[in-house]
């Protein structure tokens, strides 16, 4: 269980920090530019350094952190988290959560709503897509899992397309975490959503921001791929929000792989690997009581 949480916080990392380099990008300036994106070399739109990670892993360990501070209530505190991260004035912050963290004013389901209203109805971002892995790997009941991923997604974003793909990716997860095979956990959870027509063919929609699209990239990459490398170097060369994307698929791809069996050299870049390294124990020793207590 521990390989397998290490595994899925590292694969959302090693997927944005490769990403990165190629975030807003077309695949046509990619392959110019690149060739081929196929380890972690930095740069891109935000100059980060080899190793470095954007706002996809920071939210992600922020809502780790919540969880590892008050594990039975953990909203708020992943909200303080996630303010003690604006603080540091990150490279990268998206463009919901940055209009969600101008409203706040002690109530984030009210300002994820304010947000909404000034979005004009456009609050369906990949923000909590990115981020909601932790709340599968800390909680070992199901029901548990679903409610907090609806309440830490609408903190941010209000829009229900964004609850929608964060409880299935957490649902994915939990099947993979309970030893179900990626891709057969995969078919079952989008039966009968909007994600089961044609789920393993390439999308016909942008590797963009809105989470109905990135989720449809994030499946495709995990139904047509065989190993970790194939998944996040498949998306990481769309270009587009390639860093989520690669993220996304990256943390349930290494949840089902497990750390020992991702690749050192992807894994020795990371700058946050200690804290990554903590976190994961942390989690997992949450899950050991939680399911003490069921």
């Amino acid at each position: 269980m521990l390989d397998r949480i290490l595994g899925g916080l590292f694969g959302v990392a090693i997927g944005d920090a490769m990403g990165a380099t190629t975030e807003f990008m077309s695949q046509k300036e990619i392959e110019k530019e690149h060739g081929i994106v196929d380890d972690i070399i930095g740069g891109g739109c935000w100059d980060v350094l080899p190793g470095e990670t954007t706002d996809d892993t920071a939210m992600t360990i922020a809502v780790a952190k919540g969880i590892i501070t008050n594990r039975n209530n953990p909203i708020d505190d992943m909200g303080k988290e996630f303010l003690k991260w604006k603080n540091t004035d990150p490279k990268d912050i998206g463009i919901t959560i940055r209009v969600v963290f101008d409203r706040f004013n002690g109530n984030w389901f009210e300002a994820a709503k304010s947000a909404h209203d000034y979005l004009d109805g456009k609050s369906a971002g990949n923000g909590s897509l990115m981020r909601c892995l932790p709340i599968a790997l800390a909680y070992p009941k199901l029901d548990k899992i679903e409610e907090l991923t609806i309440a830490h997604s609408k903190m941010t974003h209000y829009d229900d397309l964004a609850s929608e793909a964060c409880v299935i990716y957490n649902r994915i997860a939990y099947r993979v975490l309970n030893n179900e095979d990626l891709k057969s956990s995969i078919l079952d959870e989008i039966k009968n959503t909007r994600y089961e027509k044609n789920a393993a063919s390439k999308p016909d929609c942008p590797p963009d921001g809105f989470v109905v699209n990135s989720m449809k990239w994030v499946l495709y990459w995990l139904l047509n791929s065989d190993t970790f490398e194939e998944v996040i170097i498949g998306a990481t060369n769309m270009g587009g929000d390639s860093d989520t994307i690669a993220a996304i698929a990256g943390g349930l791809k290494g949840l089902e792989v497990g750390y020992e069996k991702l690749p050192n050299h992807f894994k020795d870049k990371l700058l946050d690997k200690a804290k990554l390294n903590e976190l994961a124990h942390q989690l997992h020793e949450i899950r050991e009581q939680e399911t003490l207590n069921t």
